[in-house]
């Protein structure tokens, strides 16, 4: 700076988060903001004493930008994330082990850490945030394996690669080729490539490439009924898969009897429901009325799958005749409170898109049923035991039983009741006097004294090197391991930050 000329706070949030670290590397993260900013003060202690400030937006944006460029330049590889790190990054873990070639697709992984960079971009017009989202995009081009898909998480080790047929080399001819609609993992990839494809004016060959693949590879891999496996590698048969209605089995196994239970129609963990939305969001980019199309046949699988009375409700999985089936040795032929809930959800959404009022004659049914069935805490089970409707559970030497005093810790065996809200939006929806396609908007209002509050605790947060630690530790990090860094926190901060930013002043 030349001596004697003045400098705005404008001017000083134009400098590099490099500049602002060195500028004041001892200081706490809060500290350090708090010192570029002429020492500007952001309002009291408590959540009634903040107020929104230009200081205070102004901070907001550098703990943004060097947050955004802490996990960009020093967390990413080749663009990517897994879920949680040790402070010094040696160590780093998604739902496994991971090595510092791996990244992981399964939420809170890359394609996570992408979209909440991309939605900070269009909030902000940060342009880190934007090239952010593009590596994280081009990261997942490079995992997209053969089948059309992703698995779990990416290699980018050469040799580890070669256990993969990703559809770019280096990889394997032989290599691992099912890509996965479990845990949201493949549509979550999906979605965030289609709004990075648009945000970028679909002038990004690879991307939009990538994308186009994707799509039709699921679209060929739909079962003729609707349904999705869980996992895919070819297109079926159709004259091996008739279209049925689902009933009960004249009896249920003892255990799985099915070992590639990934191929069968799928609901379980939100995987078919995930897969329309994510069919109605490419609709919505390409304007292509074949994604609505295929949208929709799976929503006309969920209509076939309610099973019959007593029990109106749907399964996790179903087997080839339409019977609920069993997944995993914890995830018995039952119906389930949680996938239910969401197919009512799916049902509404597909109503509002197309007008077409089958989607909504399924519901009344549902939701009474599903009330009869609360638990005595309020909850839903996530397991009713076929004709009966006996709550379902495991011990934790995986022991069917009625008794839920000895569960495995790590499934959720009970889940919320979301009962009320969904029938009130039925209820909304029934009162129309058409169906209307609503969107999801982002309301821009002031924030509240309580919002600011958090606002100024996530900059304070923020250490000197752009990082939000806390407690926790590593499943197979060092035992005295007592901070780490999470995407989960990365994405929450980085959200509310955006948002706050992107809102109207409250003075």
């Amino acid at each position: 700076m030349r001596k004697g000329k003045k400098v705005s706070r404008r001017g000083m949030l134009r400098l590099s988060t490099g500049v602002l670290a060195s500028f004041c590397g001892a200081l706490g993260g809060g500290d350090l903001i708090r010192a570029a900013l002429g020492g500007t003060q952001f309002g009291g202690g408590s959540a009634s004493q903040v107020v929104d400030t230009r200081e205070l937006r102004e901070a907001a944006r550098v703990a943004l930008r060097r947050a955004v460029q802490f996990f960009v330049d020093k967390v990413a590889v080749e663009g990517g994330y897994v879920w949680r790190y040790s402070p010094d990054l040696r160590y780093r873990e998604g739902e496994g082990r991971a090595t510092e070639k791996t990244v992981w697709v399964q939420p809170p992984g890359t394609p996570a850490v992408g979209d909440i960079l991309l939605t900070a971009y269009e909030r902000t017009g940060e342009e880190i945030c934007l090239a952010g989202a593009k590596k994280a995009g081009l990261c997942l081009v490079q995992g997209q394996l053969e089948s059309g898909g992703w698995t779990y998480r990416i290699e980018f080790d050469p040799a580890a690669r070669r256990r993969f047929l990703y559809r770019l080399p280096p990889r394997g001819e032989k290599g691992f080729n099912v890509s996965t609609l479990d845990d949201d993992t493949t549509q979550s990839a999906l979605r965030f490539l289609m709004r990075l494809d648009r945000a970028l004016g679909f002038g990004d060959k690879a991307v939009n490439e990538c994308v186009r693949y994707g799509l039709e590879k699921l679209i060929a891999v739909q079962y003729p009924c609707g349904a999705w496996p869980q996992g895919y590698r070819e297109p079926p048969d159709p004259s091996a898969y008739p279209v049925l209605r689902a009933s009960y089995p004249p009896e249920i196994p003892p255990a799985p009897t099915f070992k590639e239970y990934w191929r069968f129609y799928t609901l379980n963990d939100l995987a078919h429901m995930n897969t329309i939305r994510m069919f109605l969001l490419a609709a919505d980019v390409y304007n292509e009325p074949r994604y609505l199309q295929t949208a929709v046949k799976g929503g006309e699988f969920l209509l076939l799958a309610q099973m019959p009375d007593p029990q109106p409700a749907w399964a996790q999985q179903y087997d080839f005749q339409m019977h609920p089936a069993w997944a995993r040795k914890f995830e018995p032929p039952a119906i389930s409170g949680y996938e239910s809930q969401d197919v009512l959800r799916v049902l509404m959404l597909l109503y509002r898109r197309t007008g077409n009022k089958n989607f909504l004659e399924p519901i009344p049914r549902a939701i009474a049923y599903l009330r009869r069935s609360v638990l005595p805490d309020g909850r839903l089970a996530r397991f009713y035991e076929l004709k009966t409707n006996r709550p379902l559970y495991f011990t934790r030497d995986y022991q069917l039983t009625y008794d839920e005093k000895d569960v495995p810790e790590h499934y959720g065996f009970k889940v919320s009741n979301n009962l009320d809200s969904i029938e009130r939006e039925y209820r909304r929806l029934t009162e129309q006097a058409a169906a209307e396609e609503t969107k999801e908007k982002y309301l821009l209002r002031p924030p509240s004294r309580s919002e600011l509050a958090n606002v100024r605790r996530i900059i304070d947060e923020l250490d000197p090197e752009g990082r939000w630690l806390q407690s926790g530790r590593l499943e197979e990090g060092p035992r005295d391991l007592k901070q780490i860094i999470t995407t989960t926190t990365f994405i929450r901060n980085v959200d509310i930050l955006s948002r706050y930013l992107a809102s109207p002043s409250a003075t």
